[in-house]
């Protein structure tokens, strides 16, 4: 008997997937389906089946590592939004900023928020490097085939280049403080030794700031960069799955006292034949592991969606309040007094003011001391740390724990002192670079020809 098409129809409609069969994965109903739907579902496969308490807790990681990555998100989405408004010429990326901040519908609103997020990404990343070194989770744990100082020379890498990332994106408005705080910028990378003139060479594909700048700028900015850091933000997430998990989870399973059965008194069947002695038994990781370790999906989920929201939530607030400045346009013949780089390098151009001393006709070059010299220690001490760092394994995951008292104390005391200078920097440095206090007012000072 042949069937009409009107049933065939709604045939077809039948056996099409409901909604709940589309979602399950968001909202599993059994302890089947929570680690099903982390192997089924393309997008939850980046996490594991199960995860500790403990890491899901704010108190221990801070989310600064998932807050660093929705910022990267929000960057991406409005930097590409951003590449169809914006033109790479010195002589129409001024106009086109303007444009984005008058003419055009939530231009303004949308390159404020590209702007305070590439801010509260440089800072959050270095918040995460503090955390990750005040915890010890870049050292081996407990856990076997562990390799986290990898991870934390990854994680450096990571932020210089998110550094750079911001650097470059400085100069695109082509407008007065972009210019000068790129030329300071570049300056003081001049001042490296035998390479310091071919490294603002290759910066501003010349010997000045012009239209090779800015187009190297822009790709460097749009396309390299963001590429990428964006390889290594997965290897950085690999090589923590491939670790344990965050260095918590090494600490949970250190404070447990092994546990094993007891030995069964009858005989014990092998592959080679019958043999007496004790049962075949396992020891894991973590004992009475339904105790410690919790599905991540949904629970994880949750959490992270959370965290999503607020980022951008407060991403865009931000940039209602604060929106982002445009100055003057580009003038080569007229710096501004006091010229400063971007509040991120701040703490260079500061150092590099306090090592300049002069003793009668001899002057010690601040640009080596405190451009190079001082910065270049401070990161080979950040990528020897791994092994400097003499604690044991019960310092792994821990805040601040006794043994790495003074490990941690030296690095608040540099971490302080670079956000002393750059707060300097950044208010108590007026016209000449003179050091003002807070209280007191600047004279005005002509810009300088």
């Amino acid at each position: 008997m042949a069937v009409s098409p009107l049933n065939q129809i709604r045939r077809g409609l039948r056996q099409l997937p409901s909604w709940e069969d589309i979602t399950w994965t968001w909202k599993p109903r059994s302890e089947r389906e929570a680690g099903d739907a982390v192997v089924r579902n393309f997008l939850l496969h980046w996490f594991p089946s199960k995860i500790t308490r403990r890491a899901m807790e704010s108190s221990y990681s801070l989310w600064l590592g998932t807050i660093s990555a929705v910022l990267f998100l929000i960057l991406t989405l409005t930097g590409v939004v951003l590449m169809f408004l914006y033109v790479p010429s010195v002589e129409r990326a001024y106009g086109s900023i303007k444009d984005l901040e008058y003419a055009i519908s939530y231009g303004r609103f949308l390159r404020a928020t590209h702007r305070i997020a590439a801010h509260l990404m440089v800072a959050v990343v270095f918040l995460h490097m503090m955390r990750v070194f005040l915890t010890g989770a870049f050292k081996n744990g407990v856990l076997a085939r562990q390799n986290r100082p990898l991870n934390w020379w990854i994680g450096m890498v990571m932020l210089l280049a998110t550094l750079l990332l911001s650097f470059t994106g400085y100069l695109l408005p082509w407008d007065q403080l972009a210019y000068w705080a790129i030329t300071v910028g570049t300056n003081i990378a001049r001042a490296v030794p035998l390479i310091g003139d071919g490294i603002r060479f290759f910066l501003l594909g010349g010997h000045e700031i012009n239209q090779n700048t800015l187009i190297r700028f822009y790709v460097l900015h749009c396309i390299f960069l963001p590429l990428g850091l964006g390889a290594l933000f997965v290897w950085h997430m690999w090589r923590i799955h491939k670790d344990g998990g965050l260095a918590c989870h090494d600490r949970v399973a250190l404070d447990q006292k092994a546990a094993p059965a007891p030995p069964a008194s009858t005989k014990t069947y092998t592959l080679l034949g019958i043999t007496a002695g004790r049962t075949a038994h396992v020891e894991t990781a973590l004992i009475d592991e339904e105790r410690h370790l919790v599905n991540a999906a949904p629970l994880l989920l949750r959490r992270l969606l959370v965290v999503i929201l607020l980022t951008f939530l407060v991403s865009a607030a931000l940039a209602m309040l604060v929106g982002a400045p445009l100055e003057a346009p580009a003038n080569p013949d007229v710096t501004p007094n006091p010229a400063k780089a971007p509040w991120y390098f701040l703490w260079l151009q500061e150092l590099v003011t306090i090592t300049t001393i002069r003793i009668g006709g001899w002057t010690l070059n601040g640009a080596f001391v405190g451009g190079v010299l001082i910065p270049g220690l401070l990161l080979l001490w950040g990528l020897a740390v791994p092994w400097l760092d003499a604690s044991g394994p019960t310092a792994v995951g821990t805040w601040f724990p006794p043994s790495r008292r003074r490990a941690n104390t030296i690095f608040l005391i540099v971490c302080l002192a670079l956000i002393l200078l750059t707060i300097i920097g950044t208010f108590m440095r007026g016209p000449y670079w003179q050091f003002y206090w807070p209280w007191e007012r600047w004279p005005a000072a002509p810009p300088r020809f």
